[in-house]
């Protein structure tokens, strides 16, 4: 039998004598426990919330409770490389190196880290094909002084010229060795756009032409952001933080600042919408010297097709995120289980049939008036004709029978993938501004999980027939010898079931 309180003492390996007591009895001398009740849960707001105000000049502010030393604050400016029409192009590449620079308040960079050092802070700044990015992360008792740093690095850059010649040296070097990494992602992306959206929007170069560089100056700098850089296309968005106390730091700082480049009307903002084009984009270089060394990468031959899909604001950008979900795909030495992936289409139907294929995997790129679904595949280039003859099948099957079982996989995975995302503090600070930037509120992790839920094989059929009636985007890069014509790729995705095997035979 056994008894509370304390026992005769027990020997362990370790040699020391532990008393014995019973773990469904309370330990003698110690006060007994006080839980916390249902109705203590007023005092404190646990659920997760998204609150917005929007300012007289227009400028939205945004905050997600999030409990926790630290915060992520930041400002989000609806501004990237779509809207350099009217520009030299590699503004917004420019500004991205120049971010969190000297400014009106601080002579140089090194005194802006040591602020933020101050309150365990640091910094960064990302642009994208829509939106410029300047982030902060750093103690929430500090925020005052990074809502000030924020809106002195976004309105008042000094831009000297010192920094803007070391910002072209910095794109010059970024430049060559993106054509010379082993990794060819980032540049057959900029293909891909280019080739979906020839000369507009989102298919303009994202990264800043060589040939620019020294025509870029503080005067085409300043006339960039005095079209863009306004109240009313910015967002100043925050988690871990309370929203008042937010607000009233916007109002402080932002509110009345005069811009370093003036308050006068600017160029008019380009409000075009994405026209896709389709078309194909070919770079022949020889891969052979990629990766040098003792156990160099193989040659390969690298080709990205895609169609298009749908805006994120669309109802069809969730069957189309659970599509992506469930083509799937990585490299074919990619490790792990189900939870990686390794039950998706491009693993089963591709890598597992297909071994001299080194990846398959699909992408979606989603932005406010249009989308792109691609799928990136990599071989020897001897190879490359059957491989853009198995991609191509792999987009056909898309509109085929969707299993019961492949599907809840798919959503699971998404659903367990959105969840774990949002783990991060920077992650959700993203998902805010960009969600309020574009629609001026934020659909929450359980709506967004609902909405996966209710995603049925119909509408994975439906939103694939859609985009199979459009002509593919096509960006090839390597010995590209034996590549089917952009006729025959055009072919071959524009058919139906019953006349793939002719449509085959096109390629051979």
């Amino acid at each position: 039998s056994r008894r509370c309180g304390l026992a005769a003492g027990r020997s362990y390996s370790g040699g020391g004598a532990y008393p014995s007591v019973s773990l469904t009895c309370p330990l003698p001398g110690v006060p007994k426990a006080v839980f916390a009740a249902a109705e203590s849960r007023e005092r404190f707001e646990t659920r997760v919330t998204t609150r917005v105000t929007v300012l007289e000049n227009g400028l939205r502010v945004a905050s997600q409770n999030k409990f926790g030393q630290f915060c992520t604050v930041g400002i989000l400016v609806n501004s990237g490389s779509r809207h350099e029409a009217k520009y030299l192009s590699g503004i917004s590449h420019f500004l991205e190196k120049l971010a969190f620079s000297s400014t009106a308040q601080f002579g140089s960079k090194d005194e802006i880290l040591l602020t933020l050092e101050k309150h365990g802070g640091i910094c960064d700044c990302q642009a994208s094909r829509d939106t410029i990015m300047y982030a902060v992360s750093a103690d929430a008792r500090g925020l005052d002084t990074v809502v000030n740093l924020l809106a002195d690095v976004t309105l008042q850059p000094r831009l000297s010229d010192e920094e803007i010649e070391m910002t072209r040296m910095a794109i010059r070097f970024e430049l060559e060795d993106l054509n010379m990494r082993p990794d060819p992602e980032p540049l057959l992306t900029e293909m891909i756009h280019a080739a979906a959206f020839r000369d507009n929007t989102v298919g303009l170069k994202r990264f800043c032409p060589v040939e620019n560089t020294d025509k870029i100056d503080r005067d085409v700098l300043h006339s960039y952001l005095s079209s863009y850089y306004t109240p009313d296309r910015m967002v100043l968005a925050g988690v871990g933080i309370e929203h008042e106390h937010l607000v009233e730091c916007a109002r402080k700082y932002l509110l009345g600042m005069e811009p370093v480049w003036g308050s006068g009307q600017g160029r008019a903002v380009d409000r075009s919408v994405a026209q896709y084009t389709g078309g194909i984009i070919k770079v022949e270089k020889d891969m052979s010297d990629v990766s040098l060394g003792p156990t160099p990468i193989p040659e390969l031959t690298h080709i990205m097709i895609g169609l298009e899909s749908c805006s994120f604001l669309e109802d069809d950008f969730i069957p189309f995120a659970v599509l992506n979900m469930m083509m799937g795909g990585g490299g074919s030495f990619s490790a792990g289980g189900p939870g990686k992936g390794m039950f998706t289409r491009l693993y089963l139907n591709v890598l597992n049939r297909h071994h001299w294929m080194y990846n398959a995997t699909s992408y979606h790129h989603s932005y406010e008036d249009t989308g792109l679904l691609c799928i990136h595949a990599s071989a020897d280039p001897k190879q490359v004709r059957e491989m853009v003859e198995i991609i191509t099948r792999e987009f056909i099957l898309m509109a085929g029978a969707v299993g019961e079982v492949e599907l809840e996989r798919a959503k699971t995975q998404l659903k367990s993938m959105l969840m774990m995302n949002l783990e991060s503090r920077p992650v959700i600070f993203e998902d805010v501004g960009r969600q309020v930037l574009a629609t001026n509120t934020r659909k929450l992790p359980h709506e967004l999980c609902d909405l996966i839920s209710q995603v049925k094989p119909t509408d994975i059929k439906r939103v694939v027939t859609k985009m199979l009636h459009k002509k593919p985007a096509v960006a090839a890069l390597g010995d590209l010898t034996d590549l089917p014509t952009y006729e025959h790729i055009q072919a071959a995705l524009s058919s139906k079931d019953g006349r793939l095997p002719r449509l085959y035979r096109l390629f051979r």
